[in-house]
């Protein structure tokens, strides 16, 4: 009893500065804000208009719907795109902890995830995800979606952990030969108040998980997301689940999406969705890592709030429902201090416990100090402040040195002529001293396999033009090389074509993409060139790379990637990463002609 009294009055602490409408500490005291303010909506093309105002009550009929006479509010707290980050930002006990503290102010409180919970960090990947819906499970999940990385341990695994889990997935649009998988929806009961929820998950899954996950033997797609080249299939399937949850008595619709806001996942984003839909009253949504609060109109003009927290728990959304007069509203309790919130407090529940329970089972192996590097590796621009986690990501638009260390690897330690990696598979910067085998992993945190095929110059030059399509936007199909360089003319559109499944069909006009040199030389376009990858780009057609598809196979799947890496470190290194990678922007292997 003393320790549970003590447990609620260490957060309660924080609690003070939760509940208030806007609240920051101080140096090491930290801070956590209730943010309701609204902020400007990512840039989404031409259609659809939005309304920043977070914390105002849609116009749809179940706004009036009272939540419960006399009782608390409703609480849907959301989290999304946590990667793993199962002790950073609120950490999976501070979440725990703040879910104790709503109910005990006499909220009512449901728990959802919009996706991509169990990959991202090597206590996913060396359990294979198991360890984090443990925690999942600990810390009381109510509903999950599954976001595109969801699958990137394989989809037979992917099924075993939704087994695992003590809470249900749901998806109205992830098939398998044209059955749903999951319950396109669930209602849940919160003191006589029925709430309805919805999932959705983006079909570009197909290419930025692993294409091979989603097919059988013969390579034929079996698992899908109702994609087609206009989103018409995913609209109508969201639209055909929130008809039949509203048919069932659901007084609030909350549709929860793994969607985000990046033009290159146009026709379906949540801009798309929701323009294309109606009857539904909030969309709470991932995978862009944004935190954007958003209002806009849906097909039939009515106003529906769009809501996004974040990534590794820096963010916690919340979705409240009044219990005075039934108006819906949404915000963050956000976290931006680098010391967790669970360190800071020293929050002990059951859940910190089963968070240090984790660590310490991988903590020797992944302390284990493999090599060391005397300069600063990034993926993160050392020098510009941008996003909200106050870095700017450069990987996937441009030439960084972590990216050719990685490519290096790859040619030296196959032989090839060339590698190629697309910047999505590479994931963390290294900081100057020790390398552990955690940092290995957080860098390749997928276990891809090594493979070499004997491509064409021509397919080169066609899969540098296909990573280079988004640019200035970053992309995780960007390439990161090792053996050629290139150039960028950035007065050039990009005029790749893809398929409904977002795979590259071809090139109809003139290539940004010039000047490839292949040891000094100009690149060949008939000639065959060794070209070093893994089996995600050069096997599954991951990030819609199909121009390697009739490519001869040198040698498939030979080794792990971040075993490929630890090798060249150190043998070919001699275990010391040194001045040859110094500058963060690289060797002027891609130069980008504004």
């Amino acid at each position: 009893m003393k320790n549970r009294l003590k447990q609620v009055l260490t957060f309660l602490l924080a609690g003070t500065f939760l509940f208030a409408a806007s609240c920051t500490g101080q140096g090491d005291t930290g801070s956590v804000s209730e943010n309701t303010e609204s902020t400007e909506p990512a840039a989404m093309g031409e259609t659809g208009q939005e309304t920043p105002d977070n914390n105002a009550a849609t116009d749809s009929p179940a706004a009036n719907t009272p939540a419960a006479a006399g009782s608390g509010d409703i609480v849907i707290l959301y989290t999304s795109d946590v990667h793993c980050a199962i002790d950073s930002g609120f950490g999976y006990a501070g979440l725990y902890q703040l879910r104790e503290t709503l109910e005990l102010n006499g909220d009512h409180t449901i728990l959802v995830d919009n996706g991509d919970a169990v990959q991202g960090a090597s206590v996913g990947t060396l359990t294979r995800g198991g360890a984090i819906i443990d925690l999942m499970n600990e810390v009381g999940y109510d509903i999950a979606i599954p976001g595109n990385h969801e699958f990137d341990y394989g989809m037979d695994r992917f099924l075993e952990l939704t087994e695992m889990a003590d809470f249900p997935y749901i998806s109205c649009n992830f098939n398998k030969e044209g059955e749903l998988v999951f319950d396109p929806y669930i209602i849940k009961e919160v003191n006589g108040v029925k709430i309805g929820f919805v999932g959705v998950t983006t079909p570009y899954t197909l290419t930025t998980s692993t294409p091979k996950y989603f097919q059988n033997e013969e390579g034929e797609y079996i698992y899908g997301f109702q994609q087609d080249e206009t989103g018409e299939q995913v609209y109508n399937a969201v639209q055909s689940a929130v008809d039949a949850v509203k048919a069932e008595g659901a007084d609030y619709v909350v549709v929860m999406g793994h969607l985000g806001d990046e033009l290159i996942y146009r026709p379906y984003t949540y801009k798309d969705v929701i323009e294309n839909t109606e009857d539904f009253d909030v969309l709470i949504d991932g995978h862009s890592h944004d935190k954007e609060q958003v209002e806009m109109k849906n097909k039939a003009g009515n106003t529906v709030v769009r809501s996004a927290c974040g990534t590794k728990l820096e963010g916690i959304g919340y979705v409240r429902i009044s219990a005075e007069d039934g108006s819906l509203s949404t915000g963050l309790y956000t976290w931006e201090n680098e010391t967790s919130l669970p360190e800071l407090m020293r929050i002990e529940n059951p859940v910190s416990a089963r968070v240090e329970e984790k660590k310490a089972e991988l903590a020797d192996l992944l302390n284990e100090v493999v090599a060391s590097t005397s300069v600063d590796l990034v993926i993160n621009d050392p020098e510009a402040v941008g996003n909200e986690e106050g870095r700017v990501r450069i990987i996937r638009r441009q030439e960084t040195n972590l990216g050719d260390l990685c490519a290096d690897a790859y040619r030296e330690q196959t032989g090839a002529d060339i590698s190629l990696i697309n910047a999505g598979g590479i994931r963390d910067d290294i900081m100057a001293g020790d390398i552990t085998y955690s940092d290995i992993i957080s860098i390749h945190p997928y276990g891809n396999m090594i493979c070499v095929v004997d491509a064409t110059g021509q397919q080169i030059i066609d899969a540098l033009e296909w990573g280079a399509r988004s640019l200035p936007d970053e992309n995780g199909a960007f390439l990161q090389v090792s053996g050629l360089s290139y150039e960028i003319d950035m007065s050039v559109e990009s005029s790749c074509t893809c398929d409904a499944d977002g795979m590259f069909t071809g090139v109809e006009g003139p290539y940004r993409v010039k000047n490839v040199m292949v040891g000094g030389e100009p690149i060949d376009p008939d000639r065959t060139y060794m070209v070093a990858s893994h089996s995600y780009l050069l096997k599954e057609n991951g990030d819609g790379y199909t121009m390697f598809d009739d490519a001869p196979m040198i040698l498939d799947e030979v080794i792990l990637d971040n075993q490929v890496l630890i090798n060249y470190i150190t043998r070919a290194m001699d275990g010391v990463v040194g001045e040859q990678y110094a500058d963060p922007y690289g060797e002027g292997r891609i130069v980008i002609l504004e």
